[in-house]
């Protein structure tokens, strides 16, 4: 039982310090970072820019998501030639100061098409168990709220087809249409 107990507090300081770590970070020091950012994935209020790239808008983004992505894309477990260039360059101190910059800004609400969102919000109950009840994400899940519904339509996309893999995010693509889709990325690209 004492071992139990032992496991138990050592999983919760575990725990404690792996979601406290993003807000002791840097700040000022994400901020220059994010220079090399601002490119693809755009500068605060604009996100990224569909007329020419396929990146997501970061800006209040939840700081345990970005930390998992970066480290993901570095170690090439995520799969982007862009990305794990980017990504590979980053010390832990780096990873996490960009999430704290990132994580700080505030949110934005992208254009949408009001009819459409709609219908996305008929069909939104699907996502919010996991990327939480406002579509704000967490560590494990991105923040959909103020996405690009052009980003989020690629993203759903790429899940169904396979090119992106995670299962319950392929099984969730397979039951879309590229209507739901349209109207799904309406909808959480307004929040």
């Amino acid at each position: 039982m004492n071992t139990l107990k032992y496991s138990v507090a050592i999983s919760l300081i575990s725990a404690f310090l792996w979601t406290s770590t993003p807000f002791a970070a840097d700040k000022l020091a994400g901020e220059q970072q994010a220079a090399n950012c601002i490119g693809c994935h755009g500068s605060i209020g604009h996100g990224g820019h569909a007329d020419h790239n396929p990146a997501p808008n970061l800006y209040a983004q939840q700081p345990g998501y970005l930390i998992n992505q970066l480290n993901a894309f570095k170690t090439g477990t995520r799969s982007n030639a862009i990305m794990k260039a980017m990504a590979s360059n980053l010390s832990d101190d780096d990873i996490k100061n960009l999430a704290a910059y990132f994580s700080s800004a505030p949110t934005i609400k992208t254009e949408t098409n009001v009819s459409l969102a709609k219908v996305g919000q008929a069909k939104a109950s699907m996502c919010l168990g996991c990327h939480g009840p406002t579509a704000e994400g967490n560590g494990q899940f991105p923040r959909l709220a103020g996405q690009r519904a052009d980003y989020i339509v690629n993203q759903l996309a790429s899940f169904k087809a396979g090119v992106r893999k995670n299962g319950q995010m392929q099984a969730i693509a397979n039951t879309l249409n590229e209507e739901d889709m349209q109207a799904l990325a309406a909808y959480f690209s307004g929040l």
